[in-house]
């Protein structure tokens, strides 16, 4: 009975000193923030649950889109008990002896399991064939989190006996929800401003948010002098580390635009002008990184494809380094860029395959491009006269590429600028109109035969 009290009191404390995140965690589907279309009513993930259901699933998003919320909540609202297991630090062992437990649940008290592994995406082969048995029979009822691509990540065989589910990164008004509710379990209020950063910041991640609030809630709280605190926009400029921008949502477009048609313009001191003025306003240094990355592939192009991986080295240098010092790497990148020797046909080939993939006939994929590698393929004319182009002496052989609708369509034109010009005249031997060299190995036996 003591024994008891202790772990009721602990457990009370230990939910006082949760994380704001933690304390926040929905307890009704109704309160789960975002994912409407999941969740909304009517939604199938809302009526699986409802119903009591669901069946193995895999939860598949950005960080602090509700993916462990998720789990936990489905846990409350079914009959079945709740395990859970992290990939990072589960092994086999760990795996079999859940497994050992569930069976005598099951035969015990007729109650399933509910098994939340969070990153599955880690969990290596031999761990995720550990779990395929349990899963293939109902006996756990796995609900997987993961924030990597699960085709790419999670084995076929699980993948396959799991439904997916995508979660969507939250809009601002469901990370404002989230704030508001924050403010109301902390006792506090807020300026606007400071809410305005707060989600701004938050990139569509909830729990990124309640964690830069609590920090916040906490610098205000340690000037309150027994009043009630309140967040302001320094408090959360320091929890952030970063500035609020300090102009408004109509100048944040208007000095962006000016940013990237100064870079397209090939002005490079301008580009570093509008860089400054945007660093120094307080402007997200990812959402910079990701226009450089969009302008080398939309304005630069062929013409230099290093642009490219300038554009992505300096991106990748804002997540590594962080500010102030990624300053000089987006520097450099807007330098890179604006004397970077320009083309957009990149962007216009794009643009004129996509209309003809929208609207060209059946698109069938010609017999001789299939695939041709599983049995019974080139019984059915896959891969018939397909051409080896590394056969051929140039590393080139005339075939049909496409679909028949658009055999002979041109989308890129190479323009005359920079390394495009020398793309232009490979493209311009390719087109030539010659008939094909013949294959090395026929050329080789005409040696042989030629003594």
């Amino acid at each position: 009975m003591i024994g008891d009290l202790f772990t009721s009191a602990a457990s009370e404390r230990l939910a006082r000193r949760a994380p704001l995140a933690d304390r926040l965690r929905p307890t009704r589907l109704d309160d789960v923030v975002g994912q409407d279309h999941l969740l909304g009513p009517g939604r199938p993930l809302r009526r699986l649950i409802e119903a009591d259901r669901l069946s193995s699933v895999i939860l598949w998003g950005p960080p602090g889109t509700g993916k462990t919320s998720l789990a936990r909540l489905i846990a409350r609202v079914t009959a079945h008990e709740f395990a859970a297991l992290s990939a990072v630090s589960a092994s086999v062992k760990d795996v079999r002896e859940l497994v050992a437990v569930a069976e005598e649940r099951l035969g015990e008290r007729d109650v399933g399991t509910i098994l939340f592994l969070d990153e599955v995406h880690r969990f290596n082969k031999a761990q995720q064939d550990a779990l395929l048995p349990s899963v293939e029979t109902g006996l756990l009822t796995l609900i997987g989190a993961t924030t990597e691509n699960p085709f790419f990540e999670v084995n076929a065989p699980l993948l396959s006996r799991s439904t997916l589910f995508r979660l969507e990164p939250l809009d601002n008004e469901a990370v404002r929800r989230l704030l508001n509710r924050g403010l109301v379990v902390e006792e506090v209020v807020a300026d606007e401003e400071a809410l305005e950063l707060l989600v701004d910041r938050a990139a569509g991640d909830g729990r990124h948010a309640l964690t830069s609030l609590e920090v916040s809630v906490a610098l205000a709280a340690g000037r309150s002098e027994g009043e009630r605190a309140r967040v302001t926009v320094d408090d959360v400029e320091a929890a952030l580390g970063t500035k609020f921008i300090r102009y408004g949502r109509d100048a944040h477009y208007d000095v962006i635009s000016a940013f990237i048609k100064a870079i397209r313009g090939s002005d490079a001191d301008a580009g570093l002008y509008w860089l400054a003025r945007m660093l120094d306003a307080g402007e997200d240094a990812r959402f910079i990184a990701r226009r450089l990355v969009i302008l080398a592939s939309e304005d630069v192009g062929m013409a230099d494809p290093m642009a490219l991986v300038v554009a992505d080295a300096a991106a990748r240098a804002v997540e590594f380094v962080g500010l102030p010092e990624a300053k000089l790497n987006l520097a450099q990148a807007v330098v890179y860029l604006a004397t970077a020797p320009k083309s957009n046909r990149v962007m216009t080939a794009l643009g004129a395959a996509e209309a003809d993939a929208r609207s060209a006939g059946a698109g069938e994929v010609p017999m001789h491009l299939r695939d041709a590698h599983y049995r019974g393929a080139v019984s059915l004319g896959h891969g018939e006269s397909y051409d080896y182009p590394h056969d051929y002496p140039d590393g080139w052989v005339a075939q049909q590429y496409r679909p028949t609708e658009v055999e002979g369509r041109r989308y890129y034109h190479p323009s005359s600028k920079g390394f495009e010009a020398e793309v232009a005249g490979r493209m311009r031997k390719t087109d030539s109109g010659l008939e094909p060299a013949p294959k090395e190995r026929d050329m080789e036996r005409t040696r042989e035969q030629n003594g």
